[in-house]
C-alpha cells in the first residue's frame, strides 16, 4: 500500500509522460508535490522502485518507466499543485439521519433502543514510530451510534504501544472522529510532513506542536506548526480478546 505523497507522484509521472512521452524533472516533481527540497523525492522514487511500480533506466537522464499503478487508480486521485492528503474523503462514515425512528426493543430491565452505524476502516496508524496510514477503505466496522454522535468518523487498527498507558494496545481499533482542530490533551491522528501518520497525544510547546506519548519508553516529538495536521481525534476504542 503507498502513502498519499507517494501515490501522488507516481500518478504525476504517469500524468506527464502520457502528455508529452517525457519524465517530469526532479524540480518539477519537487514543485507538483509542493516539497521543500528534492531530497523528498529521492526517497519517494527510491520506495517506488521498491515496491515494483517504477523503474529508473540506466545511463539514461530522467530516465523513469512506470510498471504499474496502485488498482483503485481513478480520476479523483490525481495529482495536483497543493493537493492536501486526508484519511478520510467525501462522506465516508458520516452518520445519516434516520429515515424511520430506530427499532425498540423491549426487555425485562428497561425499554432500550437498539441502533448502531457502519465506520469504514482505513487501514492502520501507529502508536510509536510513525507509520504509512493513510490507506483506502478496507473494509467496515458496525459500531453502536451512542459511540459516535453525529459528524464524519473512521476507524485505525493500531500498531504499536506508545499509547498503552491511555488504555490504547496494539491491535485494537481506535474510532476516529474526522477533524482538523483540537484541545491540548486529547488523542489525535497527527500526519507528518504529509506522508506519515502516528496516534498521539496533542500538546502545545509555544508555537510549536508536541506529539506526547503515553509510553515513557518513548519521547515527546515536537513540531513547527507547518509540519503537522490534526487528521481526527479519538472518539471510542474497539477491542477483541482471542
Amino acid at each position: 500500500m503507498l502513502t498519499r505523497k507517494q501515490q501522488e507522484l507516481l500518478l504525476f509521472i504517469h500524468e506527464r509522460m502520457k502528455e508529452s512521452g517525457i519524465p517530469p524533472s526532479f524540480d518539477e516533481m519537487k514543485d507538483a508535490l509542493d516539497l521543500a527540497s528534492k531530497s523528498g523525492i529521492h526517497r519517494l522514487i527510491t520506495a517506488l522502485e521498491e515496491r515494483g511500480f517504477i523503474r529508473r533506466l540506466p545511463n539514461r537522464a530522467r530516465a523513469l518507466e512506470v510498471i504499474k499503478l496502485p488498482e483503485a487508480y481513478s480520476s479523483s486521485l490525481q495529482p495536483r499543485r497543493g493537493f492536501s492528503p486526508a484519511v478520510i474523503e467525501g462522506s465516508l462514515g458520516k452518520r445519516p439521519a434516520p429515515a424511520t425512528p430506530p427499532q425498540r426493543t423491549v426487555t425485562p430491565q428497561a425499554d432500550v433502543i437498539s441502533a448502531s452505524v457502519s465506520v469504514p476502516v482505513m487501514g492502520r496508524i501507529a502508536a510509536g514510530v510513525p507509520i504509512s496510514a493513510i490507506q483506502n477503505n478496507t473494509h467496515e466496522i458496525t459500531v453502536p451510534a451512542e459511540m459516535i454522535g453525529g459528524g464524519e468518523h473512521y476507524a485505525l487498527e493500531v500498531k504499536g504501544d506508545s499509547m498503552v498507558e491511555a488504555g490504547i494496545f496494539d491491535g485494537d481499533t481506535v474510532i476516529i472522529r474526522n477533524t482538523s482542530t483540537a484541545s491540548p490533551g486529547e488523542i489525535i491522528v497527527a500526519l507528518v510532513d504529509d506522508e506519515e501518520a502516528t496516534l498521539k497525544r496533542f500538546r502545545r510547546k509555544g508555537d510549536s506542536i508536541a506529539l506526547e506519548a503515553a509510553n515513557p519508553a518513548y519521547e515527546t516529538r515536537i513540531f513547527g506548526p507547518d509540519r503537522v495536521k490534526i487528521q481526527g481525534k479519538l472518539v471510542g476504542l474497539i477491542r477483541r480478546y482471542h
